[in-house]
């Protein structure tokens, strides 16, 4: 089996494969990433049957943590079923920090912190402020330390899906771009490396400062959202919270507590990003 091991922020990975393709292509996205030698995670992908590794080869998403029910990849998404896989072993192992399912951006010590369903844009937003004088923290995991409060950054390569591909290949022509997987279970995807920045600094954490939920595809509009929906959603929005049971509670209380909430509905990337430099502002 092939291997390859790479650290994302506090959390290191071993993943395996019956295939060299999706490690390579995985080497070559994360080459400016730490290698460690020591993993909390492990991964595997594997056929699923002795033929499937060669015939119409089939990829079971396999690990540590697993989804019994989940549905296996063609081999040409391979890196898609690493990923998930990865994001797999997180959302169901990791007990360090509380996890929230959101993007975060930082600036000035000060973190950004965006959640909301798929396709609301967040990874996409996020993407686009980092390539605008923000630190890109994560698109996937924001970690809340128990103890300090501080967002600790997670930057994984940053999924873009459909429209947003064409979007950002316009604003970063020059980006390490991974290849178009056509086709996923949620359309056509494209990786993008986070800019050097992201990865250079992702020991280094910041202070959250504000909480949006964004909203793409509907006229441009900026809500209040009050602390009791504010805590109700960023629940549903843990993938351990449960399981951290009094020490997760205290943390997200904290949160919403101290950081302020809005609701944002846009309906392109330059609107939304004036929006979030508009509300950044009134926070000065």
């Amino acid at each position: 089996m092939h291997e390859f091991r790479v650290q994302v922020g506090p959390a290191a990975f071993r993943i395996g494969s019956a295939w060299r393709e999706p490690l390579a292509q995985m080497a070559e996205l994360y080459r400016d990433y730490p290698q460690p030698e020591f993993t909390d995670f492990s991964v595997r992908l594997e056929p699923t049957g002795l033929l499937r590794r060669w015939l119409r080869p089939s990829v079971a998403i396999c690990g540590d943590y697993m989804l019994p029910d989940a549905a296996p990849l063609p081999l040409a998404q391979g890196l898609l079923a690493a990923e998930m896989a990865m994001n797999l072993q997180m959302a169901l192992g990791w007990r360090r920090h509380l996890l929230l399912h959101a993007s975060a951006v930082e600036r000035d010590g000060r973190v950004l912190v965006m959640t909301g369903q798929s396709g609301s844009g967040k990874s996409t937003l996020s993407a686009l402020l980092g390539s605008r004088g923000w630190r890109f923290m994560g698109d996937e995991f924001v970690l809340l330390d128990p103890v300090s409060g501080d967002a600790v950054p997670f930057p994984r390569l940053i999924s873009l899906k459909n429209s947003a591909i064409a979007a950002m290949q316009a604003v970063k022509p020059d980006g390490h771009f991974g290849p178009l997987l056509a086709g996923t279970p949620k359309g056509d995807i494209r990786h993008l490396v986070p800019p050097g920045d992201a990865i250079a600094r992702m020991g280094q954490g910041g202070a959250p400062a504000l909480l949006l939920f964004p909203r793409f595809g509907y006229p441009g509009e900026v809500r209040e959202v009050a602390p009791g929906e504010t805590f109700m959603r960023l629940t549903q929005a843990s993938t351990n919270y449960v399981a951290l049971g009094e020490t997760g509670f205290i943390t997200l209380t904290r949160f919403v507590r101290s950081v302020p909430s809005r609701a944002i509905d846009y309906q392109s990337g330059e609107e939304a990003v004036a929006l979030v430099e508009q509300l950044w502002e009134r926070l000065a």
